[in-house]
């Protein structure tokens, strides 16, 4: 199982917020490249980066920031946040990213498919961010009525290859990952998840390590790593 560091940015600073909340922000770096580079330092092997701003605004906001990450390490990048235009995804690709998350505008199957079929199902994943079993939109600021699997399916029939969960009542509290709902989306797809909330210790990481056959292909870790309650190389030797 991959874990994937996780470099959230705000106002050009490496952040992380609670539940998604701009008022419960923590900075923990200015300077979001070098924090790369601890990461990959560290022995990660794929980064998890979000451009908050652009997930509040539907614009990024970041870019200058997030190409800066990607000329400053050598490992690969996944993008998202205000990603909602086909032209906006090739300039993220031209630029070093590997794999760009489509969230909100996944809503919109015919701008997925769309980019699916002129990037490649290897360049898009599907962003299932979600609030007592229905999908949020917008930052995490709206719940709609759409329900969380139901969703993630019709993710998978359009072509989607990797999904990433998030719970979004777990982000940001160190209060362990939603294993149910994890394992309950995994067994309901064809196609691996990874998935985003909530880790808080090892014992964290080696449960959704044993979810590993359900289809659970990694995991994001973020305040946990920043605070120091993970060690980011013992999560991936636990992961691995």
């Amino acid at each position: 199982m991959l874990v994937y560091p996780a470099i959230d940015l705000r106002k050009g600073r490496c952040v992380r917020l609670v539940r998604g909340e701009v008022r419960d922000e923590t900075v923990y770096s200015k300077e979001p490249g070098s924090m790369a580079k601890l990461w990959q330092l560290k022995g990660a092997k794929y980064l998890h980066v979000v451009d908050l701003d652009g997930a509040l605004t539907g614009v990024p906001k970041n870019l200058k920031y997030v190409y800066q990450i990607a000329k400053a390490v050598k490992i690969p990048i996944q993008f998202g946040g205000g990603v909602r235009n086909l032209d906006l995804i090739k300039e993220l690709l031209e630029n070093g990213i590997r794999r760009v998350i489509l969230g909100t505008n996944a809503l919109s199957m015919d701008f997925l498919s769309k980019a699916i079929k002129k990037f490649g199902s290897a360049r898009i994943v599907g962003g299932v961010d979600t609030r007592d079993g229905k999908v949020t939109v917008r930052g995490w600021k709206d719940t709609t009525d759409k329900p969380t699997i139901e969703f993630a399916r019709e993710l998978e029939k359009a072509g989607v290859k990797t999904v990433i969960f998030t719970d979004v009542k777990r982000d940001g509290l160190l209060s362990g990952p939603n294993f149910q709902s994890i394992k309950a989306l995994a067994c309901a797809l064809d196609i691996p998840i990874i998935a985003s909330g909530g880790i808080s210790s090892l014992k964290d990481i080696k449960h959704l390590k044993n979810l590993e056959k359900y289809g659970v292909s990694g995991c994001i870790i973020g305040k946990a790593i920043y605070t120091g309650a993970v060690d980011l190389k013992q999560a991936i030797a636990a992961a691995g």
